[in-house]
C-alpha cells in the first residue's frame, strides 16, 4: 500500500506560535539563541516581521526568520546570520520541497525579491547546507560575501610574535582581565571608539544590550581589561553559542592600545575562557557588500590565528 505523504504547507509566524518556534530552535542543527523570539523581537520596531513556519501536517520541518523590505522579504537584516532553520531530520529532497513551497507562497503574496542570508557552517551543530543546494537550484544570485576570521580551536595557529609581545607588555604593566558587568562604562568607551575610528556607532544601544544580556546572560558576555587601579582600558563583548565564541564588539582607550591590553585580553579568552570551544569567530572585516577588505582589521585578527570563512548573501527573483 502506497503511503500518502502530506505536502509541505507555509504559514506566517504568529505570536501564538512563539513557544513552538523556540522549541524548534532548541532542537535545530543550525539555529542559535539569536533566533529565539525574545532576541528577534528586541528590534521589532525596526523590522516588520515576515517570518515563516513550514510544516508537513502538524510537524514543523523548518523556520524562516524574515522581515519585509520594499521589494520583498529578507532573512534577516536584524540578525548576524539567517536563512532556513532546520532540525537534524532535514534532508536535501525535503529542503528542495520546502524551498519550492516557500517560493510559491511568496509569489502568491506578490513578493518580488527574496534576500537570503546564510548561516556560516561554523555555527552548525551538524552539516546543514541543504539550503545552499536549493539556492543553486533556484538560480539564486550571490550579491554579497563577507569574510569572517575564525579559529578552529582544536588546530590553533601560533599567534604572531607581535600579539604575544603586546600581551606580555600588558601583563608586565599589571593589566588584569575579568568578566564584567560594567556595561555602561564599556558602552561609553565603545561609542567613542567607533565614532572616532569608523564614524559609526554600535548596532545596539546601551539599553538594548543590557536588555539582551538580561535575557541571555550565559550567551552575551562582557570581558574587560583594567589597570592596577581598576581603570577601564578596553573590553570585548562575546556572543557565545554551542559551537562558537563570536566577537561582537571590541574597543580600547589610547592607553589600552599602547600597553597591549587587547592582545592580553584576546589571548586570555583563547587560552583560558574559550579553549574548549569548537570555533572562535573574530567577525567580518569587509565593507561595501564584501567588495572592500579592511587590511588593518583583518591583519590584527589573523595575527591571533584567524583564518577565512565566507558568509554569503543571495537574492532570488520570485
Amino acid at each position: 500500500m502506497t503511503k500518502i505523504v502530506a505536502e509541505i504547507t507555509v504559514e506566517p509566524y504568529a505570536p501564538s506560535s512563539a513557544a513552538a518556534w523556540d522549541d524548534f530552535v532548541e532542537r535545530s542543527k543550525n539555529a542559535t539563541f539569536l533566533h529565539k523570539r525574545r532576541y528577534m523581537e528586541y528590534h521589532a520596531d525596526r523590522f516588520n516581521d515576515a517570518s515563516l513556519i513550514l510544516r508537513r501536517g502538524a510537524e514543523i520541518v523548518a523556520l524562516l526568520p524574515a522581515h519585509t523590505t520594499e521589494a520583498g522579504i529578507a532573512s534577516h537584516n536584524g540578525l548576524t546570520y539567517g536563512g532556513f532553520l532546520v532540525s537534524e531530520r532535514m534532508t536535501t529532497p525535503l529542503m528542495l520541497e520546502g524551498f519550492d513551497a516557500a517560493r510559491r507562497w511568496l509569489a502568491s503574496r506578490g513578493v518580488e525579491t527574496f534576500y537570503y542570508k546564510t548561516i556560516p557552517h561554523i555555527y552548525h551543530r551538524l552539516p546543514a547546507e541543504e539550503d545552499r543546494y536549493a539556492l543553486f537550484r533556484h538560480d539564486a544570485v550571490l550579491v554579497r560575501r563577507d569574510l569572517l576570521s575564525t579559529i578552529d580551536m582544536a588546530r590553533r595557529p601560533v599567534p604572531q610574535e607581535r600579539r604575544r609581545r603586546g600581551a606580555a607588555k600588558a601583563l608586565q604593566k599589571g593589566v588584569s582581565i575579568q568578566e564584567d558587568e560594567g556595561w555602561e562604562g564599556f558602552w561609553q568607551l565603545l561609542e567613542r571608539h567607533l565614532a572616532s575610528r569608523y564614524h559609526t556607532k554600535p548596532v545596539h544601544s546601551l539599553a538594548e544590550i543590557r536588555h539582551l544580556h538580561g535575557l541571555f546572560q550565559r550567551n552575551i558576555r562582557l570581558f574587560t581589561a583594567r589597570d592596577a587601579s581598576g581603570t577601564l582600558l578596553g573590553g570585548v563583548v562575546i556572543y557565545e553559542t554551542d559551537e562558537v565564541a563570536h566577537l561582537q564588539y571590541a574597543a580600547a582607550t589610547s592607553e589600552g592600545f599602547a600597553c597591549g591590553c587587547l592582545d592580553r585580553l584576546f589571548l586570555h579568552l583563547l587560552d583560558e575562557v574559550f579553549a574548549s570551544k569548537r570555533w572562535f569567530d573574530f567577525g567580518n572585516s569587509t565593507e561595501l557588500d564584501g567588495r572592500w577588505l579592511n587590511d588593518g582589521l583583518i591583519n590584527q585578527k589573523e595575527g591571533f590565528g584567524g583564518r577565512a570563512v565566507a558568509h554569503d548573501y543571495y537574492e532570488i527573483a520570485i
